[in-house]
């Protein structure tokens, strides 16, 4: 769950206005802290975030510190940190086909992966995260993804 939480949220425009006002409409907790700590470029607001594997790999993004990945537990959200952050070099050995794809697309920074996703609300995320293209958030289902969506593609 957790994973599948930070694969929608690196899922966060047609309207948004700014960043910020688009990590105050997410109503998870952690999940808008995250949003604020990427959007200031600050490990501090990660401080905050309750669940510990999920404030390591703010952290850990935050500070580009492909070694604070290793602190999270969970072995599937370790890999998908150091893809965000830019290291393919473990996605080949995530489980989740969609997941996998989503992890090669973000670290190569290249959205020919997303077309491939066959879950539609991390596909249009990963089209409009990666891709930049962030009209894609509006096609997002679920109100909260989609305004994580709009603050992520604003970055």
């Amino acid at each position: 769950m957790i994973l599948r939480i930070i694969l929608l949220f690196s899922i966060a425009t047609l309207v948004a206005p700014t960043f910020a006002s688009q990590c105050g409409l997410v109503k998870n907790s952690d999940q808008r802290n995250m949003c604020y700590a990427k959007q200031k470029k600050s490990s501090s607001q990660c401080g905050v975030i309750k669940n510990n594997n999920l404030r390591h790999y703010c952290r850990a993004v935050v500070e580009e510190s492909s070694s604070k990945c290793g602190q999270i537990k969970n072995s599937d959200m370790r890999r998908q940190c150091r893809s965000e952050i830019g290291d393919a070099s473990q996605c080949g050995s995530i489980k989740n086909e969609d997941q996998r794809h989503f992890c090669y697309a973000k670290a190569k920074k290249t959205s020919s992966k997303c077309g491939l996703i066959k879950e539609s609300d991390l596909r249009h995320y990963c089209h409009a995260v990666v891709g930049q293209s962030s009209s894609k958030c509006g096609l997002i289902k679920d109100s909260d993804k989609r305004n994580r969506c709009r603050a992520e593609s604003k970055q």
